[in-house]
């Protein structure tokens, strides 16, 4: 069942006003008709059962069928903190982020940040970056999106880690302590918050990974040096099996 995103002021009298760009893609891409199910969510995270009841040019009217129980989503706030990379790498963060569950994606400027860094023409990434997490949260059947957050440098990026994050993991290449990782990823629960900084192409700068220790867990992501958007992914990962390791263990 295809789904598709809407405002809280979309809704009213058993009715769901669907507009913008998805109404082109329910007409010309999906080609659905009236009479046809979709499922629609609230970026705050409700979802409903609707039948599709008039297409028009410039909207899609859907009967509310039922109010479903929102989607399992990850069972803790992910917060991603991601060295900004270089040409177009960070789209593939955000993009994979927000389809493993994550609840924010943090750029962070650090020192050995290879890419040029513009922060006139940043805000204009972000905005990019925030169509690309919704599109893929949405393909990924989420119940909300996640949030691309301002550009921060390395010093706002531990503050706001250590204000909201509960849990605080650091991959780093020169950790090779697997059994400490896996003891160390332990610590993940649902309802916990947790934080994942991830480091840039030329690697933390010294006095970087020594700040990031005093308040964060140092984890391996194994022998192999990663590239950075496949360290996010792969530390991702990892939490994301952890977390449904313990949702099946207590089912």
């Amino acid at each position: 069942m295809q789904q598709f995103f809407v405002q809280e002021d979309q809704i009213g009298n058993g009715f769901i006003t669907i507009t913008g760009a998805d109404v082109r893609r329910i007409k010309k891409e999906l080609k659905l008709k009236a009479g046809e199910k979709i499922c629609v969510s609230t970026v705050e995270g409700q979802d409903y059962c609707c039948e599709i009841a008039m297409i028009s040019d410039n909207f899609v009217q859907a009967q509310i069928l039922d109010e479903e129980v929102p989607k399992a989503e990850v069972p803790t706030d992910i917060y991603l903190f991601q060295a900004l990379p270089k040409d177009d790498r960070m789209e593939y963060v955000v993009q994979k982020a927000a389809e493993l569950g994550v609840y924010e994606v943090i750029p962070v400027v650090m020192k050995n940040c290879v890419g040029k860094i513009d922060e006139r023409k940043i805000e204009k990434k972000r905005t990019k970056w925030q169509v690309l997490a919704d599109s893929a949260a949405e393909e990924a059947q989420r119940s909300f999106f996640p949030h691309v957050h301002r550009l921060m440098s390395f010093e706002e990026a531990l503050a706001y880690a250590k204000e909201y994050c509960d849990i605080r993991l650091v991959p780093y290449e020169e950790a090779r302590n697997m059994k400490k990782t896996v003891k160390t990823l332990e610590k993940v629960q649902p309802g916990r918050s947790l934080g994942i900084l991830i480091g840039p192409e030329g690697g933390f700068a010294e006095d970087e990974i020594d700040a990031a220790r005093a308040c964060m867990d140092v984890i391996s992501l194994g022998q192999q040096v990663l590239c950075t958007d496949t360290a996010a992914v792969c530390a991702l990962y990892l939490v994301k099996l952890e977390l449904e390791k313990r949702s099946r263990s207590e089912r």
